[in-house]
């Protein structure tokens, strides 16, 4: 199977990879969208859950990370429900979580395990993440997942251009076992991007709208009844047809507000929506070909955006919305 990607190039896979692509789990994703409901209000914002997993796979693969690890970055997002994190709101999920408590189940009762059987590899051993330490970190640290989404997001959406990706990717490395920048340079590069992405992007009034929105109405069908919670299971679009063909006058009321002309804008005095995101925060491991340590400690500039975005993150966004 050949493949291309917008931001790692040309690759071949081995037909293991070929085949859990295949799978209806992993191909479900292709209609999940990355940044939740923000697609309804902005249709550019519409980076999807499979180009993300494909990403990360091959990110790991790119660093020189393990079959099994390429193949825990392809499925690391099997289990997400539609619209991503807004059912982390509609569930009150603080750690934004819920796939990863459902992920097993999912991947367990999914056509994956039979694939992976075949070629010789242990579902259970590919699930566990501790395993996989480019895949995954947990902040302030980089790894193949945080770093694929801010690329992917802002390149897509026109932040970054693909020169500096390129640049950027020159300069990481994997040192025992785990990212790292190799140039102060790559480090506060990344530092800036990853603030516009859980900051810029994140907080962005309309992006905070959509998905506001669509909580609201996704509570307000569970207790309806028009939904039931495996209902998050199936993909963005079925689940919004879901919905438009309830015949319910009040969440076809909502769901037209998604599609009007909108005000919307940051107002700390007159707001009608608060919204606070988990507080992500980055520090990348920087080698300066001797040891290991992070780059705040060589840099004051990502020192300083750090303590910036702390307080941003805690003080979350407040925004007025106006509908036509």
């Amino acid at each position: 199977m050949h493949i291309e990607d917008r931001l790692y190039g040309s690759f071949s896979l081995e037909p293991v990879y070929e085949e859990l692509i295949a799978t209806k789990a992993v191909q479900r994703l292709k209609y999940i969208h990355q940044n939740g409901a923000s697609f309804l209000v902005n249709p550019k914002w519409n980076n999807t859950r499979f180009d993300h997993s494909v990403g990360v796979m091959l990110l790991i693969r790119k660093l020189g990370g393990s079959s099994e690890e390429q193949l825990a970055g392809l499925l690391h997002d099997v289990s997400h429900t539609t619209f991503s994190h807004v059912v982390d709101q509609v569930l009150k999920i603080r750690d934004e979580d819920y796939h990863e408590l459902i992920k097993e189940t999912i991947i367990q009762e999914s056509d994956i395990p039979a694939v992976l059987s075949k070629h010789g590899y242990d579902v259970k051993e590919i699930l566990d993440e501790s395993n996989w330490s480019i895949l995954e970190q947990s902040a302030p640290h980089l790894c193949a997942d945080r770093v694929d989404y801010t690329l992917r997001d802002l390149y897509g959406y026109g932040e970054i251009t693909k020169l500096e990706v390129n640049s950027f990717l020159k300069e990481l490395a994997v040192i025992d076992g785990k990212m790292h920048v190799t140039t102060i340079r790559a480090g506060e590069w990344f530092v800036q991007t990853y603030y516009k992405e859980v900051l810029n992007f994140f907080l962005h009034p309309l992006n905070v709208y959509g998905n506001h929105q669509m909580a609201n109405i996704l509570k307000m069908a569970l207790e309806k009844e028009i939904i039931v919670k495996d209902d998050f299971l199936k993909t963005d679009e079925d689940l919004l047809r879901l919905l438009k063909n309830s015949g319910d006058s009040e969440v076809n009321e909502e769901l037209n507000k998604l599609n009007q002309v909108l005000n919307v804008s940051e107002d700390t005095e007159d707001y009608s929506i608060h919204t606070r995101k988990k507080v992500r925060l980055i520090d990348p491991d920087y080698y300066d070909g001797a040891c290991s340590i992070p780059i705040s400690e060589r840099s004051t500039i990502v020192k300083q955006r750090n303590e910036e975005a702390k307080e941003q993150s805690l003080q979350g966004v407040k925004i007025k919305v106006t509908h036509s």
